[in-house]
């Protein structure tokens, strides 16, 4: 059998002496409560669960989760708790090097043990953890083993995203994913090599700033970093190992990064002790800088229009694991191709490859997190979540594709307005803490309590009724305006932020019909879209041009998200069937979602 998902996780950071563990495992699964009879008390006094608990009975092929038909198990009821095992081998040649033990995704709180020993643990389902296990797997030998993960997405101290609470799908809450579900890796480093390098570009300056972490800075070392383009060496510095301290590289005759029109640069980070190179990685930057002003985004100086599309990321075949490299590709070239710039990526954190083609592609993105399920009204709760938050900033930031960060979506509940008030304005300023260069929607939708973006929802299905919500009570200023706010009894008043709608359509097509059983929306485990249907392909169309016209026609509104790329299991309102197979030529897409306003210079 091949190996799934065989390319390098992390086209970014990336060294030559890496081992994927993707393929097959064994698993063991369990329903079994709050994970009472699988506590042991370490040697420490905490009590974890334990490496063994039985035999490992079935296969499973990582990194798809045991929900999903590619994992060879498709069980798609609640599943409590699955124990993974495998047999790693450490090549010979990595001996005198730390070995480090990448997870890309786990679901949600995950214990490691190798060769019996407890490794280490992460809690979080959307976040990547990077473990240390030299001392437990010695190089040239085999070693065993073990993640345990529990997931308890009903507790309401996590977030699943569009993860169904109830054992089967409906609405929109689909398929639950459970364990490992992006790719596990294993890496070779120098005890005095890199452990991560922020990126932050100036285009103005023509410039790359580089700020090193070292997992143990070395006196004796030092960082040398080259900038290439198509092959040729643009620029380059030397200077000693220092952990935080920042070295800078200026390009001459620069290629900036625009959507549609992406320009990168291959960097080279190579680590020297007296004289030899104990550490080399790849990656690549972009001159990218994203401003907002005048009520609008701005890259690289010119007004962007935001014309994206609501992008959950699911598969039938991989839930929310893309089946290959190729898809993740693949997704990105059908939403340019049906006329969009962007999409927001929507309830999950997605694959870092997805970046990686958006960036080649020049598709801007928005990232935000799962966070329905998680209580935005305990503060408690809130914690584990900003960890969340905190670790994906950090992983992701140095992607040019993506130009905003949203934690929260559509957090209507407001039970405990401190906690409330809180959990969003901690979440809002880790990522500006971690990354000052993005601009942070606190939460799309609502409830807005510190936003650098006004994004409201509506799926009012004609043009007259959106028309009449969109319009603004008052006129001149910003401050004067009042523009629509889905909860203006809670909602911080609007500022001139940038005012995008970031939430429409959702149209649902199964084909030309005389009448829908299902409309309205009677069943939510049936199909499904938002308004009533359209009989005919032309009253589709003729609706969806009226929305579009209704949007370009205000001034304020300085884009929006069309809900949504695909059909998504029952919710059948996507631009293409769940399978990605058209629902209608592209070009009938293109020529509603490629307009914008003229004031718009992209």
């Amino acid at each position: 059998m091949s190996i799934p998902k065989p390319e390098h996780p992390r086209p970014q950071f990336q060294r030559s002496d890496w081992l994927t563990l993707n393929g097959a495992w064994t698993c063991r699964i369990m329903r079994n409560p709050f994970g009472a009879t699988r506590e042991v008390t370490l040697p420490s006094g905490e009590r974890r669960p334990p490496a063994a608990v039985g035999p490992f009975e079935r296969e499973i092929i990582v990194p798809f989760a045991p929900e999903s038909p590619l994992s060879g198990i498709a069980y798609d009821d609640f599943i409590d708790t699955i124990d993974y095992h495998r047999s790693i081998d450490v090549p010979a040649a990595w001996v005198g090097r730390r070995v480090l033990l990448h997870f890309g995704a786990v679901d949600f709180h995950a214990d490691v043990f190798v060769n019996g020993a407890w490794a280490g643990s992460h809690s979080g389902g959307s976040s990547p953890f990077t473990l240390d296990i030299t001392r437990f797997a010695e190089a040239g030998k085999r070693s065993d083993l073990v993640v345990a993960v529990a997931d308890y997405i009903s507790a309401g101290n996590q977030g699943g995203g569009k993860q169904s609470h109830y054992a089967k799908s409906y609405g929109c809450f689909y398929t639950r994913t459970t364990g490992i579900w992006q790719t596990v890796w294993l890496e070779a480093v120098a005890e005095a090599g890199l452990a991560d390098v922020q990126i932050m570009p100036d285009a103005q300056a023509a410039a790359f700033t580089f700020v090193p972490r070292y997992r143990r800075a070395d006196a004796r070392g030092t960082l040398t970093v080259t900038v290439t383009k198509d092959g040729s060496a643009v620029g380059a510095v030397t200077a000693p190992c220092r952990d935080g301290i920042p070295v800078s590289v200026t390009v001459p005759n620069p290629e900036l990064w625009y959507p549609g029109k992406p320009a990168l640069y291959d960097v080279r980070f190579d680590v020297a002790i007296d004289g030899s190179v104990i550490d080399s990685i790849s990656s690549y930057a972009a001159l990218r800088e994203v401003t907002l002003r005048d009520g609008a985004f701005f890259i690289n100086g010119k007004s962007v229009y935001m014309r994206l599309v609501l992008d959950q990321g699911f598969y039938p075949d991989g839930v929310w694991t893309a089946p290959d490299d190729a898809a993740l590709k693949r997704d990105i070239e059908l939403s340019m191709k049906a006329g969009f710039n962007g999409a927001r990526l929507h309830q999950k954190v997605f694959e870092d490859r997805f970046h990686y083609w958006a960036d080649r592609l020049g598709y801007i993105t928005w990232s935000e997190w799962p966070s329905w399920g998680l209580d935005h009204n305990d503060y408690a709760a809130g914690r584990s979540f900003e960890n969340e938050v905190r670790e994906v900033v950090a992983y992701l930031r140095n992607h040019p594709s993506i130009i905003a960060w949203t934690p929260f979506n559509e957090t209507r509940e407001y039970r405990n307005p401190r906690s409330h008030y809180l959990n969003h304005t901690d979440a809002y300023r880790i990522c500006k803490d971690v990354d000052p260069t993005r601009p942070v929607n606190d939460a799309s939708g609502y409830i807005h309590h510190i936003t650098d973006i006004y994004t409201v929802h509506t799926y009012k299905p004609s043009a007259d009724e959106l028309h009449a919500q969109l319009k603004p009570a008052g006129t001149g200023s910003a401050e004067k305006l009042d523009p629509f706010r889905n909860y203006p009894e809670s909602d911080a008043p609007y500022a001139g932020e940038p005012y995008i709608v970031d939430e429409f359509g959702g149209i649902k097509w199964v084909g030309e019909i005389s009448a829908d059983a299902n409309e309205g929306r009677k069943d939510d485990t049936q199909a499904w879209g938002y308004g009533g249907t359209p009989r005919t392909q032309a009253e589709f169309f003729g609706r969806l041009t009226g929305l579009i016209e209704t949007l370009l026609g205000f001034e304020h509104v300085a884009g929006w998200c069309y809900t949504q790329l695909t059909d998504v299991e029952q919710e059948q309102n996507g631009v293409y069937f769940y399978d990605r197979s058209e629902k209608f030529d592209a070009e009938l897409w293109r020529k509603q979602f490629s307009r914008r306003p003229g004031r718009f210079e992209m």
